[in-house]
């Protein structure tokens, strides 16, 4: 991973992100990812190497870089049918060492379908959640919000806890603060998904200097290179990236397109490995959460988290596809 001197100096005459509509954070679940011709086989699960890890600037912790959105994706229903891709997704995250879950009280029935998934399995010691206060005023609603996330959550405490969006920020995030000093928060965090709130973001991390942000950055919307990953690089906030799929429209603009020829060499075999190792190839990146409720999309994805980063010219290799 290349410093971030060079990564402004390679990409200096790239052109600015492109706009995009305004859309839930992580919603790419039910996009189709893979390569032209290739779909992922179920049997083909193995990473072929481990999967990376990057430091939390705070305290040094460790985790691993793909992680997993739940916005969609565990927004369904009890049936069977309905809960067993998702038992098979979750079989697949955690047998490849990763750990990175973020979830949200206003995603639906998500924490509802994610907390007893991860208690049936035994697997809550293993992963590392991040849920949001969200959508709430004051600091009763906030609190009630959260103790109901855990409730649902099936769970004592939390690794993160976001204010989501920066909604009624002074509030949520003197109660987050508080809920770290009391044990059941490890990290805070603040929110958003839009290019257009990101001057706003910058403002509050450079004063408020929360352990993690999480924001939109994708290879056509790279506003956040602007202000806001510089900035995290410089305080030491940890980055969580978004929409790194655009919401599947990136597919879409590459539908029937071979790869780069350089691809292989990459150990890159989807479109979705090539965009989530542009997000992972910012210096100050630390965790990028694809959503999917399909194993082997979850298994494609998790691919991307191996093997080294993207260098500059293949990062402009992949902005020229869009240009």
């Amino acid at each position: 991973m290349y410093t971030r001197r060079q990564f402004l100096a390679s990409t200096a005459a790239a052109a600015a992100g492109l706009g995009l509509a305004a859309c839930r954070d992580t919603a790419e679940a039910g996009m189709a990812q893979s390569a032209p011709g290739k779909t992922p086989s179920a049997a083909s699960t193995a990473l072929p190497g481990p999967i990376n890890t990057r430091l939390i600037p705070h305290t040094q912790e460790r985790i691993p870089v793909i992680g997993m959105g739940t916005s969609g994706s565990f927004e369904v229903g009890a049936s069977a049918a309905e809960q067993d891709p998702l038992r098979e997704v979750l079989k697949r995250f955690f047998a490849a060492g990763a750990s990175v879950i973020d979830t949200a009280p206003t995603y639906g029935t998500a924490e509802d379908v994610l907390g007893p998934l991860l208690a049936e399995q035994g697997l809550r010691p293993k992963a590392w959640l991040a849920t949001k206060l969200s959508g709430v005023t004051g600091r009763e609603e906030g609190l009630a919000q959260f103790n109901d996330s855990l409730r649902r959550l099936r769970t004592d405490k939390v690794e993160l806890l976001q204010v989501h969006n920066l909604g009624d920020l002074k509030a949520q995030l003197a109660l987050a603060r508080e809920l770290k000093q009391q044990g059941k928060v490890r990290y805070v965090g603040v929110t958003h998904y839009v290019e257009r709130a990101q001057d706003e973001l910058a403002d509050i991390v450079q004063a408020e200097k929360p352990d993690f942000l999480q924001i939109n950055y994708s290879v056509v919307s790279r506003g956040a290179e602007k202000r806001v990953l510089p900035l995290a690089q410089d305080l030491g906030v940890g980055v969580m990236i978004n929409r790194a799929f655009e919401d599947g429209r990136l597919f879409a603009q590459v539908k029937d397109k071979p790869l780069p020829g350089w691809a292989a060499e990459a150990g890159i075999t989807s479109w979705a490995q090539a965009f989530l190792k542009f997000a992972l190839s910012h210096p100050a990146v630390t965790v990028v959460i694809p959503a999917t409720g399909k194993p082997d999309r979850q298994s494609d994805n998790l691919r991307a988290g191996v093997g080294a980063d993207l260098d500059a010219t293949q990062r402009q290799s992949l902005i020229a596809q869009f240009a």
